[in-house]
């Protein structure tokens, strides 16, 4: 029996009886049962760019601005906003009766030390404005103002983007933590609060209405406007194994799936009381991340070797199945349909899959079988899948492969790590990315190529900086494609990291769910249940 064969037999099985302790049948219309695509190992959204750590985020802290399904940044937190005619000074007003969870108003000066650690670690937007920066100042209790010293005219984007890691709002005695050591205090202003003492990692996280929060008067959309929450409790509930998560959907003892196995897809459509749709209309990128700092992939032509082998194809049916509508290939590294999408220097990604050349590569470059450490997060489909096919192409071309099966938690600890691959280190792991994160370089962190600030992996290539600075130096949009696309090529012939192929997922949840809205993050503000 094939995997697909044998994840339909068992999600059959345990629509009878659950493989893991069954949950209570789902609570009633106050408490929403929610399974997120990953177990919540940690919830510092600045320490971390997990996604699962964001969403979890999302309902916590508010966010000072927030974008709409238009990708437009909206007010949020703020209430008014002024910028110099030359972009160089912005003042900002918070809406009056922001309260934090401990019952302590958002001041200014809150606002000024989560902007402070936020800026260090978002390279793409934050290292930028940093950089320019003259002061930051709290005005008073509700205007604080950026002086810089260059024009920064992207400043609202920054402020309200979703990509990792969004700016969230914390106590100042909280954003003063080290922006490279974890909080371990979780108290924020947005609507809902975080039940600690319930945390269970590996099992359970639990929110809890926060009866203070007063949502704007705009109807929501995404992250903007007003966020209404219905519930009284959202409980996550961790369950790994996708079978066992789908039968629980099925028998009504979870509300919502974040993300069902794709070989699932057709047995939960057919299932009485559930709805399956698009969980993202901008879809994701694969991504296959290498160590810039170590060899093999230290040496461009070893990170080109894996790059003209490798199948998109083969990565996209493992991570999507059978339905190709969900997936395509993709020679580049920009999101298919929005205006900045290019494939200028993707011919590597797009010919025959050379795996003589490849192996020629990688002699050229000195590698002599050394082992190559491949870490796998087995909890989450899309990257047990990707690191399955990996761990066959790496063999292919004649690498010594040691497969590390972890969960995805401990993936987004080792990732971390600059150490040597053989001192706790690694050469490769696997993520996605989402679509709305690489419609441009701006919220694309994943892109940056700075070296020792850029995201992991650390690639360093003055050419794909150069590039980057063009875009934003861009007066118009034809500017802003032949910077794209120069900017496609530079990154595709450096290698920053290889695009396993462009995809979409679907959700699942119960029809007595109302509110459930397409978006690169589960949105339950304005949910309600039956």
């Amino acid at each position: 029996m094939d995997r697909r064969g044998f994840l339909k037999t068992a999600a059959i099985a345990a629509s009878g009886a659950l493989a893991a302790p069954r949950l209570s049948l789902a609570a009633g219309s106050k408490t929403l049962r929610f399974v997120p695509q990953a177990n919540l190992a940690n919830l510092d959204p600045i320490w971390t760019t997990q996604y699962v750590v964001r969403n979890g985020g999302l309902l916590i802290w508010d966010m000072l601005l927030g974008v709409d399904d238009t990708l437009q940044p909206k007010p949020q937190m703020v209430e008014s906003w002024d910028s110099s005619p030359d972009f160089k000074t912005w003042t900002f007003t918070l809406r009056p009766g922001l309260k934090f969870h401990d019952g302590e108003p958002v001041r200014a000066r809150d606002v000024v030390a989560s902007i402070n650690r936020w800026m260090v670690r978002d390279a793409p937007m934050g290292l930028p404005i940093k950089k320019r920066i003259d002061a930051l100042e709290a005005v008073d209790d509700r205007t604080f103002r950026f002086r810089l010293n260059q024009p920064y005219p992207k400043m609202l984007f920054a402020l309200g983007k979703s990509s990792t890691p969004c700016l969230f709002i914390m106590p100042e005695r909280i954003a003063a933590t080290d922006p490279y050591k974890q909080i371990s205090e979780y108290i924020g202003s947005g609507p809902m609060r975080f039940k600690k003492d319930e945390w269970v990692p590996g099992a359970r996280a639990v929110f809890e209405k926060f009866d203070g929060y007063v949502p704007r008067a705009e109807k929501s959309n995404w992250l903007s406007g007003g966020k209404r929450i219905n519930f009284e409790r959202i409980e996550w509930q961790i369950v790994p194994d996708g079978a066992t998560a789908a039968a629980a959907l099925q028998s009504g003892e979870v509300d919502w799936l974040e993300t069902p196995i794709a070989d699932l897809y057709p047995l939960l459509q057919k299932a009485p009381n559930v709805a399956v749709d698009i969980a993202d209309p901008l879809g994701n990128i694969g991504s296959f991340r290498v160590n810039h700092l170590y060899p093999p992939f230290s040496d461009v032509r070893a990170r080109r070797a894996v790059q003209i082998a490798l199948s998109q194809e083969d990565y996209m049916g493992a991570v999507v199945g059978d339905d190709s509508s969900l997936w395509k290939t993709l020679p580049g590294f920009f999101t298919p349909g929005t205006p900045l999408y290019t494939e200028n220097g993707g011919e590597r990604l797009k010919g025959k899959r050379d795996y003589d050349l490849a192996k020629q590569l990688l002699a050229d470059a000195g590698y002599k079988n050394e082992p190559i450490i491949l870490l796998v997060a087995t909890d989450v489909p899309i990257t047990k899948a990707q690191g399955d096919v990996t761990a066959d192409l790496l063999k292919r071309i004649g690498m010594n492969v040691q497969y590390q099966a972890l969960d995805w938690g401990t993936v987004g600890q080792r990732r971390a790590s600059k150490e040597p691959p053989d001192k706790g280190g690694w050469h490769i792991f696997h993520t996605w990315h989402a679509g709305a994160d690489c419609i441009s370089p701006a919220p694309y962190t994943a892109l940056d190529a700075s070296g020792g600030t850029a995201w992991f992996g650390w690639p360093k290539s003055d050419l794909v900086q150069e590039k980057i600075a063009a875009w934003y130096a861009a007066p118009d949009l034809a500017a802003e494609k032949t910077a794209i696309a120069e900017l496609n090529k530079a990154a595709m012939d450096f290698v920053v990291y290889i695009p396993t192929g462009f995809f979409q997922f679907k959700q699942a949840w119960r029809t007595n769910l109302s509110g459930i809205v397409k978006a690169p993050f589960p949105v339950f503000w304005d949910v309600t249940k039956a």
